[in-house]
């Protein structure tokens, strides 16, 4: 009796491996769709997915196109036109550069406006303070200036300190009392205090110079008032904001001082 030739197994790859790779190609596209559509809001993210949830079949049967295109099926084929699609439901690169446009002028329209309010804050802060100066006839020994964030209160060196000193003069006492009043009554906003000094000498003792003399006025203001030293602060700067120049006598003059910064309600500090 003849032996039976053994059957010849199938030609090509078994079936299973071309529905497998289907299914992998319609993951990939799924994926790369979903990182396409990271960045959209939650209203276009919406619209995308009740588009998807209409056009594609992928997730009940998976035999469906995009549109009038290739089947999905066919998997990379149909890649490169993915933004293209996307784009056509709304959500183009110029919409977003549109988007992030009205962000940026929404910001400095916001930031022009609180600084509106900051120098309306401070203004009605100086005016308070200068009517409280002419009071008692000080105004003349006291430059004032404001800004968004502050008020400030410029004392000149000579009539706090001697020369290369800083122990506080006792002419200069009965200003400090008066300024003393009148933080008083800002004890609840923050409040700095800045040395400053001309560029002769050794620059080094210029800082130390600088910063010892906004101490001395610190612990009279501290002793003299109800304010939390926490919230007052106080630094030596040197000579580097000179706000005259220094190759003049007058000028020297004019950059030995002593700065008070009285920061308004709206301030960031």
């Amino acid at each position: 009796m003849a032996k039976k030739k053994p059957e010849e197994p199938p030609k090509g790859a078994p079936l299973w491996v071309q529905t497998f790779g289907d299914l992998m190609n319609l993951l990939l596209c799924f994926f790369i769709m979903l990182y396409a559509m990271s960045d959209i809001d939650a209203e276009k993210y919406e619209a995308i997915a009740a588009s998807m949830s209409s056009t594609f079949s992928i997730f009940s049967s998976g035999a469906q196109a995009i549109g009038d295109g290739v089947m999905i099926g066919n998997g990379v084929s149909q890649l490169n036109d993915l933004a293209e699609y996307v784009n056509s439901l709304g959500v183009s690169e110029e919409g977003e550069d549109e988007t992030v446009t009205d962000s940026a002028d929404s910001a400095a329209k916001a930031q022009s406006e609180m600084q509106q309010e900051g120098l309306k804050e401070s203004e009605e802060l100086s005016e308070q303070i200068q009517e409280a100066l002419e009071e008692t006839g000080f105004q003349g020994m006291v430059d004032m200036n404001f800004t968004s964030q502050f008020v400030e209160l410029t004392l000149n060196g000579a009539i706090l300190f001697d020369t290369g000193k800083y122990d506080l003069k006792d002419e200069a006492l009965p200003l400090l009392d008066q300024i003393s009043v009148i933080l008083n009554k800002y004890a609840h906003n923050r409040v700095e205090i800045e040395g400053h000094t001309d560029n002769v000498g050794d620059y080094a003792l210029n800082d130390v110079l600088s910063n010892n003399r906004a101490l001395s006025v610190f612990n009279y203001v501290i002793e003299h008032t109800d304010l939390d030293p926490a919230n007052v602060v106080h630094s030596g700067r040197g000579e580097y904001l000179p706000v005259a120049d220094n190759s003049t006598p007058e000028g020297r003059a004019l950059n030995r001082r002593v700065v008070i910064k009285i920061y308004n309600e709206l301030s960031d500090y």
